[in-house]
């Protein structure tokens, strides 16, 4: 079976419409950023070269430096599939991102998204 075509968009082509959508509801480009480091271990700089390197979303999940433990907290529904109930790993990484902007985008507290106690 051939892989979704998400795996191999550049990451630096979605990440716009992630800060777009946040920012449309009144948070900012650094609440994405964080939102994207609390799940990647990505910090600013690491960040800011994946984005000029064009990095895909498979390569760019792959080499991340340390994918956040309480990721696994992270439920609910992004486009129209519980992410929890995702097999395939990539596209489960890829889908709590999506959750966690559209959870950012809806107003929600940053220490709720970032799932801290």
């Amino acid at each position: 079976m051939a892989k979704h075509r998400i795996y191999t968009t550049s990451f630096a082509s979605v990440y716009p419409l992630y800060v777009a959508k946040a920012e449309k509801k009144g948070r900012t480009k650094a609440e994405v950023d964080q939102v994207i480091s609390w799940l990647t271990g990505y910090g600013s700089k690491e960040l800011e070269a994946q984005l000029e390197k064009q990095t895909d979303f498979e390569t760019f999940f792959a080499k991340a430096p340390e994918m956040n433990p309480s990721r696994a907290l992270i439920k609910g529904m992004v486009c129209g599939v519980r992410v929890e109930e995702i097999k395939e790993p990539t596209m489960r990484e890829i889908r709590y991102l999506d959750k966690l902007i559209d959870e950012l985008a809806r107003g929600k507290a940053m220490d709720k998204i970032l799932r801290r106690e």
